[in-house]
């Protein structure tokens, strides 16, 4: 069913007209349809109302926002809050601290802080992001506990964050595991906020560059509760520039934070028919030109994303406004069709895709006398991803001692770096210790890379996932440093000849010291991130045909009961 451009418009009409309404009236009404279920209604209802501020659905209703208590801005009681979560998917990771601070009269006047035990690993990147230790989560509160004494903290105050829908969706993952209901509105965000009172003042709105930018006195750190106090001195300078302009009530401050309609909006058509499937998809111009690349999980989700509210980048967004057809082409799991958009994007290169804008997907480091430059010619140190990196890692490696280059993937010049950058800060030499500084963060993170690809280059396994025909499977075979074989596998006995082809394509190759490629390395990393977190269809064994035939087995049966 494809809603009107005013479909919005109509559903404040209407519930201006009658009030709250139950969410099965509020969608006949909208859609003109005699009977819909409950499920349904609130499914079609949310999709229209994302990101407005208007319109609130609570899960059994629909009513209006404005409904709510309007004060004065400089009277009302806001809740700004931050989490700091596993990773980013709200329904695979989980959140490991929430930290929040109460706005009241345009002061910072309260806290709420706590660490979460997330019952998960926490990964290696969110711990060096955060400071985090899986020690110090180990003990601390469950989400559950967390989230009842946060609720209570916030009571019926507007809620607040920074770039909002994303700690909006962990707060709904959660309140709808533990009650079956979802915030009773959108969180304000400060992100859009700022991007329309600074529009032609600043192009970035990320926490840093608006705490650089207003001066304020906490510093963002990735740890909840001083994001949040950044995220609470920010509100307070965007609430100064929004009276300004005029503003005088909570009311008009949302409208000032609500999103704009894009004019791609209008095509939004272009993705009827698009199924909740895995798969990749490209935009095509009106010359049939390939502009962009990607791949889903869920097709019709991720399509129908492109056209809400939030812009984005600007590559991708003149693609969109050019944009005359999509294509999309069903795969059978989300690893498949991560390398099948990877294997378009190196055939067809299209411009939006960022991959293809790069020159080099990969660069090395190499000696040149006592320097290091950096090279398209492999070495052993690379590939790199990013050259900017790769440049300033460079230069941290200048003052490295042979015995440090050879102990390189043990940490080599850091820990003498490290020292020397305490050393300068104690000497109050600040400007010398923040080139000393971003020196050391672009080699930690090549060591950390060049640890990781060492270590895929000794794994052998065998990758196994639904296939997009029913009762098939396909299997993708990793060995040597490279992935070596993708084989379709039939139902029943068939399967066994494919495996044994593609372990045969493994054995054939032989070990090799080279340096990676840079398509290799993709490659690489692409695996790495399914192993470390398995999607629940995807199956990580070993290199073992019985091994994989018994998983096969196992599966049929499943399917077959």
């Amino acid at each position: 069913m494809q809603l009107a451009l005013d479909a919005l418009d109509r559903l404040v009409d209407v519930l201006e007209e009658h009030g709250t309404l139950p969410v099965a009236e509020a969608a006949r009404r909208l859609f003109a349809t005699p009977s819909i279920s409950d499920g349904l209604a609130r499914s079609l209802l949310e999709d229209v109302i994302a990101g407005d501020s208007r319109v609130v659905c609570t899960g059994a209703a629909v009513s209006l926002t404005e409904a709510r208590v309007d004060p004065l801005l400089e009277e009302s009681e806001l809740v700004v809050f931050d989490l700091e979560t596993t990773g980013l998917s709200a329904e695979r990771d989980q959140i490991c601290e929430l930290g929040a601070v109460r706005v009241r009269g345009l002061e910072l006047v309260d806290t709420f802080e706590s660490l979460v035990d997330p019952r998960v690993e926490l990964p290696e990147p969110i711990a060096r992001l955060t400071g985090l230790r899986q020690e110090e989560l180990r003990g601390a509160p469950s989400i559950g506990d967390v989230l009842e004494r946060f609720l209570a903290f916030a009571g019926d105050a507007q809620l607040v964050a920074h770039n909002a829908r994303f700690d909006q969706r962990f707060l709904d993952a959660q309140l709808l595991l533990r009650h079956g209901r979802r915030l009773t509105e959108p969180p304000l965000c400060t992100a859009a906020l700022a991007r329309r009172l600074l529009e032609g003042r600043t192009k970035r709105v990320g926490l840093a560059r608006l705490a650089d930018f207003f001066g304020v006195p906490t510093q963002p750190c990735h740890r909840a509760l001083p994001d949040a106090e950044a995220t609470a001195q920010i509100l307070v300078q965007l609430i100064g520039l929004a009276q300004e302009l005029g503003a005088r009530r909570l009311s008009e401050l949302r409208v000032l934070a609500a999103p704009r309609k894009r004019r791609v909006y209008g095509k939004r058509a272009l993705a009827k028919g698009a199924p909740a499937r895995p798969g990749v998809y490209l935009f095509r111009d009106a010359h049939d030109q390939v502009l962009y690349v990607g791949r889903a999980r869920d097709l019709r989700a991720r399509l129908r994303s492109y056209f809400r509210s939030d812009r984005q980048r600007q590559s991708v967004e003149a693609a969109l406004h050019a944009l005359d057809r999509i294509e999309w082409r069903v795969l059978g799991s989300e690893i498949e069709a991560a390398f099948e958009e990877l294997r378009l994007i190196r055939e067809l290169q299209p411009p939006a895709n960022s991959r293809s804008r790069r020159k080099e997907r990969g660069v090395y480091l190499r000696r040149r006398g006592d320097d290091f430059v950096v090279s398209a010619k492999p070495s052993p140190i690379g590939p790199i991803g990013s050259r900017r990196q790769a440049s300033l890692a460079a230069r941290a490696l200048a003052s490295a001692t042979d015995a440090e280059l050879e102990e390189l993937l043990r940490d080599g010049p850091l820990p003498r770096m490290r020292k020397r950058l305490s050393h300068l800060a104690e000497s109050l030499r600040y400007e010398e210790a923040a080139r000393l500084r971003d020196r050391i963060e672009a080699l930690e993170h090549v060591v950390d890379r060049l640890r990781r690809l060492e270590a895929l280059r000794q794994r052998e396994l065998c990758l196994v996932a639904p296939a997009a025909e029913l009762g098939w499977h396909r299997a993708f075979f990793v060995s040597h440093g490279s992935l070596q074989a993708i084989r379709s596998l039939p139902p029943g006995a068939g399967a066994r000849l494919e495996l044994e082809a593609g372990l045969a394509l493994c054995r054939t190759v032989e070990s090799s010291e080279d340096p990676l490629t840079p398509e290799q390395a993709e490659d690489l990393l692409l695996v790495d991130g399914f192993v470390r977190r398995p999607p629940p269809e995807l199956a990580v064994l070993t290199l073992d045909v019985d091994r994989i035939a018994a998983h096969l087995a196992r599966h049929g049966l499943r399917q077959a009961a």
